[in-house]
């Protein structure tokens, strides 16, 4: 028994949902999202209360309930009010500026790393140390932030590099002297 998978979604105003079929597309004050669903889960829209059902109890199908019902309700999240993830850049000389829609990333590197945002992604740089990552796609938000993060990792004996805001770097104590 799925305990997130059974819990229904309630839809709240202002955001329209449409389900045809495996297809359902959630369209918000922030934007539109699609996504198809798998075909061992049913989708029912009553009134404004969606409910997720799957169709066996195959390992596969249990698996998919609680996910489905998980990304269905990201999904209505993320248009009614976006996804955002904050990184933070530590480190002499490291620093980032904001070019149009790109990110210029100076991480010690003998050149400047250019990083282009993906459709549906903003960058807000507040300072020269801290890039906010903005989206209604909660997937693709997490997912360039660990793109960035992977530009320069954070070390364990300086901690310089990208790391993300609440992240904290457990440190390693380096080499003593004679």
């Amino acid at each position: 028994m799925s305990r997130i998978g059974n819990k229904p979604i309630t839809v709240p105003t202002g955001v329209e949902v449409k389900i045809d079929g495996r297809h359902i597309t959630v369209k918000g004050p922030k934007g539109t999202l699609e996504r198809t669903i798998e075909p061992e889960i049913s989708l029912k829209l009553e009134e404004n209360c969606i409910t997720v059902s799957r169709d066996s109890d195959e390992r596969r199908s249990k698996s998919l309930h609680g996910l489905t019902r998980t990304l269905i309700n990201n999904m209505i999240l993320g248009v009614q009010n976006e996804f955002t993830r904050e990184l933070q850049i530590n480190g002499v000389g490291y620093r980032v500026q904001k070019q149009g829609n790109n990110l210029n990333l100076s991480l010690g590197y003998s050149h400047p790393v250019i990083f282009e945002a993906p459709q549906g992604i903003t960058f807000d740089v507040p300072d020269a140390n801290t890039i906010i990552v903005k989206g209604i796609d909660k997937e693709l938000v997490g997912q360039t932030a660990a793109v960035i993060r992977t530009k320069r990792p954070p070390e364990v004996y300086r901690g310089k590099g990208i790391k993300y805001a609440e992240e904290v770097i457990r440190r390693k104590v380096g080499k003593t002297g004679k």
